[in-house]
């Protein structure tokens, strides 16, 4: 049974601050936004996407590791999977730049009902990542007309202002919506963190994870008017990419399974430690779940 899924596939180019590189890792954060529901789902976790006839062996034996469902992933004979730099600056910053051109992009990263698999359509919940301002809302309303609970997370930041008007469609379409400090600022301004906050729960997000880095995470329920500040797990940071995938991965999972916020965020810092210790994907080991229970004990009791 597939109880939660996400989406995206791509090969990420990794350049490290330092000048190293990492070729060819299995990103678009879909792997990781599954790895992270994974760390805490208590039965099957899917991807939907799209990937060429060169997809890396060695990235089909990480999802078949994991035991991540990939049912939803469609080949296509005619483009090569999606790529793309992953530039990363000392300050935390991360800059992406495509190596794939043309058509490629627009067909591998769109997602329409019809290309889920209807099995998976039974699930839970649901979690992707939307460009600010094209965002795929239709797939989201259909979704959730289907009871998934859905979370939403902006790609990156918007590359231009947004009416009100779009801002509420996108910040309220789903049920969860985390986005960067950065990510929301483009959207409704900067300010301190429990104003963007406030100003997201403002424009009719029910749930908001507002995710800071090394500083932790602000999650905030409008309706129950509860915020948490959720610290970042102490860890060694090697490589930043696809935490943040990680941790919405685990957020999802942990508010349908639980029902409590702070755990829920909590799961989601959890995840994201994991994501941060090496470079690409953490490698799949059976006793991941005991180490996630012990970070999270640590962090309830820290």
């Amino acid at each position: 049974m597939i109880a939660y899924f996400t989406a995206s596939l791509i090969l990420d180019d990794i350049v490290l601050p330092d000048g190293r590189t990492a070729m060819g890792q299995l990103g678009g954060g879909g792997p990781q936004t599954a790895f992270g529901m994974k760390l805490w789902a208590n039965d099957g976790v899917g991807i939907c996407g799209a990937v060429g006839t060169d997809f890396p062996p060695a990235a089909q034996v990480w999802l078949d590791a994991m035991a991540i469902d990939t049912a939803g992933v469609r080949c296509d004979a005619e483009h090569a999977t999606l790529r793309a730099w992953q530039l990363l600056e000392q300050d935390g910053r991360r800059t992406q730049v495509w190596r794939t051109q043309g058509e490629a992009i627009r067909r591998h990263l769109s997602l329409q009902i019809e290309q889920i698999p209807v099995s998976y359509l039974h699930a839970r919940g649901f979690h992707f990542g939307v460009h600010p301002e094209q965002p795929n809302l239709a797939l989201v309303r259909a979704l959730r007309a289907h009871g998934l609970v859905v979370g939403v997370e902006p790609f990156r930041d918007a590359d231009h202002p947004l009416a009100d008007a779009q801002v509420r469609a996108l910040v309220s379409a789903g049920d969860l919506f985390s986005p960067t400090i950065g990510e929301v600022a483009s959207l409704v301004g900067t300010g301190e963190p429990f104003q963007l906050v406030q100003r997201m729960a403002d424009a009719g997000a029910g749930i908001v994870a507002l995710r800071m880095g090394a500083d932790g995470s602000l999650v905030h329920r409008a309706g129950a008017k509860e915020t948490w500040h959720i610290p970042a797990v102490a860890t060694t940071v090697v490589d930043p990419v696809g935490a943040g995938n990680a941790y919405c991965g685990a957020l999802l999972v942990g508010w349908v399974e639980t029902g409590d916020l702070r755990m829920a965020g909590m799961y989601a810092a959890v995840a994201a430690s994991f994501l941060v210790e090496q470079v690409g994907l953490p490698a799949p080991r059976h006793e991941l779940r005991d180490a996630a229970q012990r970070r999270l004990a640590a962090l309830q009791h820290g």
